[in-house]
């Protein structure tokens, strides 16, 4: 296929059919029957980096979401991935167990067709506790059908982080994708340095280990931005480029979290930095919740202290006011971040609404979806994920690289560990 020709992906063609039979062998085990194009991570990976785009990866914290952001890759014609920390699964009614089943279910309404993966974002590990209930967890996870796993030891100083990150790493299976992250997401401030991305992924490379993307401290944060405390994005690129032209000669760019509230003509300039991942969640939520929004950046606007409801669009007003009434109760601010707690008790109301109310959230999820995937360049990534896939003999897209590290330079010693650790959890 020639740069730039495109073709409407259908599902009785021997292209489709062909990425059938090599999508992940966990996929085949729960979904041989179904003609979902649920694909690897590292399939969308390579798809972006050869376009030179971002795969839009949406954190999915209400099954709204999924079916919006679903529509929206189909009519583009992109690739995507949906995520779900590990944190959001325990506060969301989205689940590492329902997730796959509620992906494929909008998929076969959509009439199949759309190209996706399942992402774990930000498995955190921070402990020795920790790795050991990962790998069995993991497993399950991905019995379950995910497709791509991001390993957060983040928390941990550099040593730490490259141990349990390689351990964990090692009990995935290398043909599903592969995220690992050095520095946690925490705002302005602390910067990732080159030295400790190269610890990180070149002592992982030295062990055979190969991610996609480096996740990395660089000025974003997760959640929305309160301008009225003179909040305000503060992503570095000219960081986040140095550290990818680094860690570029080992195959891994750059995955940006913490997107929402970032004006879109900047995220429009991230591949030329190495960024080809970009991680949208809060605004997500903002639309099913039908908070005032910024037109430009999707940012929750807040006044007076509180968040600022729209009463003609998401949830019903009434809804809302029983979601504040409970954040009142938990001790929130209305303007807290903790209101994405309200994600799993109100799940139910949420999704037992009138089937034009949801509608409404899915057409508006849909919408800031596409705006996504133009300003990402990911229009068409879905075919070249076809092709791709076409070019190996079976469903293993282990990635082909060299070990170019020795181990003996990753060492304990040798580690950076120039991070101030705080405790606190910037994974979501």
């Amino acid at each position: 296929m020639s740069a730039g020709v495109f073709f409407v992906i259908k599902i009785e063609s021997a292209g489709y059919k062909e990425l059938l039979s090599k999508r992940p062998l966990n996929v085949q085990a729960v979904y041989s029957n179904e003609p979902v194009a649920l694909v690897s991570g590292r399939d969308i990976a390579e798809a972006a980096k050869r376009k030179g785009a971002i795969v839009l990866a949406a954190n999915v914290r209400n099954p709204l979401t999924i079916k919006g952001v679903l529509k929206a890759a189909k009519k583009k014609r992109a690739a995507v991935l949906l995520e779900l920390a590990k944190s959001e699964a325990t506060y969301c009614g989205c689940t590492f167990e329902n997730v796959p089943d509620f992906a494929v279910q909008y998929s076969a309404e959509l009439g199949h067709g759309v190209v996706f993966g399942l992402h774990v974002d930000h498995y955190g590990i921070k402990s020795k506790e920790d790795l050991l209930k990962a790998i069995s967890h993991l497993g399950r996870i991905v019995e379950k059908g995910w497709t791509s796993v991001a390993v957060d030891a983040s928390h941990n100083p550099d040593w730490e982080n490259f141990c349990y990150t390689r351990d964990v790493a090692m009990s995935v299976p290398p043909y599903l994708g592969l995220e690992v992250e050095v520095g946690e997401i925490k705002g302005p401030g602390e910067l990732t340095t080159v030295e400790e991305a190269l610890f990180l992924v070149g002592g992982l490379n030295a062990w055979g280990i190969f991610p996609d993307y480096l996740a990395i401290s660089n000025g974003s944060k997760h959640g929305t931005y309160d301008t009225t405390k003179g909040e305000r994005e503060g992503i570095n690129l000219e960081r986040t480029k140095e550290v990818a032209d680094a860690i570029s000669q080992f195959g891994v760019s750059i995955a940006q979290h913490g997107i929402s509230g970032t004006p879109l003509d900047k995220v429009s300039l991230f591949p030329k930095y190495g960024i080809n991942k970009g991680n949208v969640g809060t605004l997500w939520q903002n639309i099913v919740f039908g908070l005032v929004m910024d037109p430009e950046t999707g940012n929750a606007i807040t006044e007076n202290g509180e968040f600022v409801k729209d009463p003609n669009r998401g949830i019903p007003q009434d809804l809302w006011q029983e979601i504040v009434k409970w954040a009142d109760s938990q001790g929130y601010s209305r303007n807290d971040g903790n209101y994405k707690k309200a994600n799993k008790p109100f799940h139910d109301a949420i999704m037992s609404l009138p089937e034009k109310v949801k509608e409404s959230i899915v057409e508006e999820t849909a919408e800031w979806a596409e705006r996504f995937i133009d300003c990402f360049n990911c229009e068409g990534t879905a075919e070249l994920v076809l092709e791709i896939m076409s070019e190996r003999q079976d469903h293993n897209c282990a990635p082909y690289r060299k070990v170019l590290s020795h181990r003996s330079d990753y060492t304990q010693e040798k580690a950076p560990n120039r991070r101030k650790l705080e405790g606190k959890d910037y994974s979501d």
